[in-house]
């Protein structure tokens, strides 16, 4: 399911990422109307090698590496502010480049925040037993990332990285008033983040009402708007938008979900929420089915870290958060965001499968299946083996029972 999924996501990717951004490729003085359609496939197949190689070796190797991508991702993103480093873009500084490449760190440092995390709860549980141990140095850690994020700035993958860690949190057990407490402290620091910066502030107010400032602040938002309504139920066709041509800005990368609403119509998009569902239930579900902490833990710190960007992204588009900049995993256009994030559904594909060899080894090993997984097969193993006991006990009974007359 995290297979069909995933591959389900890219085909629907290479298809809406050409119709989003051929028009405006050909009309822009490019000339080659599949010129992001080429890099997104070019992209996409170094991701899906990145896939199968984690999905098979990866998971012991990434394991042992993880203080070295901890601590390379953190290099790499103060290295973008470094003056002839970083590039650029839209007013931020984001990015890394080499030669018509760009790298953008930020991406490679949200998987690496998750499996520190993944790593050190795994490993100390105790943790998660007061306050302070929570904060240190998990806490720290995610503190100074979400630093060097805003100082770029980029807001957007800071609460991809705080949502995806309090995901990991709940899931590993930490206790209700700690969350509580770290969610508040969060939410009043995200508010004076906001307000300290004028752009931030105007982020908020456009979301807040984006059509009494249409033609400025509010533009993207509204353009955004107009292309999910023009759409209605069934769409205009595919390959029919009118907002992708010079009007939304971004059509092709963060904004990719506003092309597939006014192309495909409500069920297009309601189509893209499914895949997500999809990889919401077979990712949790393989977290649940794991033999070990480190894999639950890393399966469900992956999925959240996923759904966490898919759901930021979907509810900006649709109007109903701020935008934040933030792709749509496996949908947009952007060569560091799906090389990294495809590496990434590797590391779950290989907890997946390793749960499925350990039920296989249990079950040829004469082991019981329950000592191995607590789930449905569990229970059916356990009932079919109640059922043979009671077959075995009624058919002796029935040869005493003749014996004795």
């Amino acid at each position: 399911m995290l297979y069909t999924a995933t591959l389900c996501l890219l085909a629907g990717g290479a298809v809406m990422v050409y119709s989003a951004s051929s028009a405006e490729s050909l009309l822009d003085g490019n000339g080659d109307p599949s010129y992001y359609l080429k890099r997104y496939l070019v992209f996409g197949a170094l991701g899906l090698v990145a896939l199968h190689l984690l999905s098979r070796h990866g998971l012991r190797v990434v394991r042992s590496l993880t203080p070295f991508l901890l601590l390379a991702s953190f290099a790499l993103t103060v290295a973008v502010m470094l003056p002839g480093v970083g590039v650029t873009v839209n007013g931020a500084t984001r990015w890394i480049a080499a030669g018509s490449i760009q790298f953008q760190p930020s991406e490679l440092l949200k998987v690496a925040i998750v499996l520190y995390a993944v790593s050190l709860l795994a490993a100390r549980p105790a943790t998660l037993q007061t306050l302070a141990g929570i904060c240190k140095p998990l806490l720290i850690v995610v503190a100074i990332a979400c630093a060097l994020l805003l100082k770029q700035p980029d807001m957007g993958t800071a609460m991809v990285i705080c949502f995806s860690v309090g995901a990991l949190l709940v899931a590993a057990g930490a206790k209700l008033r700690h969350l509580a407490v770290i969610a508040g402290t969060g939410f009043v620091l995200t508010l004076l983040m906001i307000l300290i910066e004028p752009y931030r502030r105007e982020r908020l107010t456009s979301f807040l009402d984006p059509w009494a400032d249409a033609s400025d602040t509010g533009f993207q938002v509204v353009q955004s708007m107009v292309a999910i309504g023009s759409g209605g139920l069934f769409g205009a066709g595919l390959g029919e938008s009118v907002q992708k041509i010079f009007y939304l800005p971004e059509a092709h990368t963060d904004m990719i979900l506003a092309i597939v609403g006014e192309e495909l119509g409500v069920i297009g998009v309601v189509g893209v929420a499914a895949l997500y569902g999809m990889i919401a239930y077979a990712g949790l579900r393989a977290a649940k089915l794991a033999t070990d902490r480190y894999s639950k833990l890393l399966a469900a710190g992956l999925t959240s870290l996923i759904l966490c960007q898919a759901t930021i992204n979907l509810f900006a588009v649709m109007g109903m958060a701020p935008l934040t900049g933030v792709p749509l995993p496996f949908l947009s256009y952007g060569n560091s965001n799906m090389i990294v994030l495809l590496a990434a559904m590797g590391l779950l594909l290989n907890v997946a499968s390793g749960r499925a060899r350990g039920v296989a080894a249990a079950t040829r090993g004469g082991r019981p299946v329950l000592d191995v997984v607590r789930g449905g097969g569990a229970r059916d193993a356990d009932r079919d083996s109640r059922r043979r006991d009671r077959r075995s006990r009624g058919a002796g009974a029935g040869r005493r029972r003749r014996a004795a007359g």
